[in-house]
């Protein structure tokens, strides 16, 4: 009985003894200067630009249509006037909502993408922490901070983001 008591008390002092690595990350930085953030970024700011320039160049052929219509309409009696320009307005709510519908699509797209890299990024850090056996790491950005102070060598923003980096380049 003696024994046991000695021997849970040498594991307690063992276990007590034992510190906690602690490191935090800088989300903000990370989504900022990791380059597949980067590359995504770029992407959507394409398919952006071909949304706004298909837009432009739709509303350009519906402004045209519509001035044609205007000039049968001033040639037409007033009920055939009425009837073109009523199916000129559907026209301009059917393209409406078109071009709605692919805004949303868009911005769920880039939503979905923007998700899954921040699950990629968290995902990193935990295999990161385990590997090199981190008890936590904690997460800080410009806005809200769980992290206040931190002493220096334990922000590892830098050394995860380098890894981040390498790993993409690698695919």
């Amino acid at each position: 009985m003696k024994n046991l008591i000695y021997l849970l008390l040498v594991v307690l002092v063992f276990t007590s003894c034992q510190q906690q690595k602690i490191g935090y990350v800088n989300n903000g930085t990370l989504l900022k200067d990791y380059q597949e953030a980067k590359d995504l970024e770029t992407e959507f700011q394409g398919k952006e630009e071909a949304f706004k320039k298909k837009a432009d160049s739709i509303g350009q052929a519906f402004q045209l249509e519509v001035q044609e219509t205007q000039l049968k309409a001033q040639k037409s009696s007033q009920k055939k006037a009425q009837e073109l320009m009523g199916g000129l307005q559907q026209k301009q709510q059917l393209l409406q909502q078109q071009m709605q519908f692919e805004q949303q699509q868009l911005a769920q797209s880039a939503q979905a993408e923007s998700d899954s890299l921040v699950l990629k990024i968290k995902d990193f850090i935990k295999d990161y922490a385990k590997k090199n056996q981190y008890t936590f790491i904690l997460g800080t950005s410009d806005g809200a901070s769980s992290v206040i102070y931190g002493k220096e060598g334990t922000d590892l923003t830098e050394t995860i983001l380098e890894a981040l980096n390498a790993e993409y380049k690698k695919e």
